[in-house]
């Protein structure tokens, strides 16, 4: 299984990309994380939030791989402990098939999109930068891997 994060926005601050790339490595060779940046809407006074998030919506769902089960993060999703997010990766495990992790630019996810996920899952009820998403989210999924491989680094 593949996990492809697909992420609205490009050019991310140099801690970001440390931060995700320090987590994406670790990542074990059954389980790779492949990060796919996808261009925001321009932002205008002439259009609207829902404007760019139709924008944003329609090239997130052109980039899911086919046959994937999809997760979008969002706030009003359902939230997991590290255990319980351990469960639901193993779970993903046994589905035969990759999945896709849909994180929203600053407006966050069209109606488009949670329709399209499989699951929606929420990081935390407060609002995260989404910058900031992409380093919590790799980091949170080499814990869950840890957990299945009872290895040390999740004490």
């Amino acid at each position: 299984m593949r996990l492809h994060l697909l992420a609205i926005g490009q050019k991310m601050p140099h801690w970001v990309t440390e931060g995700y790339a320090e987590y994406q490595k670790r990542m074990p060779h059954e389980c790779p994380l492949q990060l796919k940046e996808i261009p925001a809407a321009k932002r205008s006074k002439q259009a609207s939030v829902q404007q760019w998030q139709d924008e944003e919506a329609e090239r997130l769902l052109l980039a899911i791989p086919p046959q994937a089960y999809v997760v979008a993060l969002d706030q009003g999703g359902k939230s997991w402990s590290t255990e319980a997010l351990a469960d639901q990766v193993k779970h993903w495990m046994t589905l035969g098939q990759d999945v896709a992790l849909l994180v929203g630019g600053p407006d966050g996810l069209s109606d488009a999109c949670r329709q399209r996920a499989d699951q929606i899952w929420s990081l935390s009820a407060l609002t995260l930068p989404h910058p900031l998403v992409r380093v919590v989210l790799a980091e949170q999924l080499y814990r869950a891997m840890m957990v299945i491989k009872n290895h040390p680094y999740h004490k």
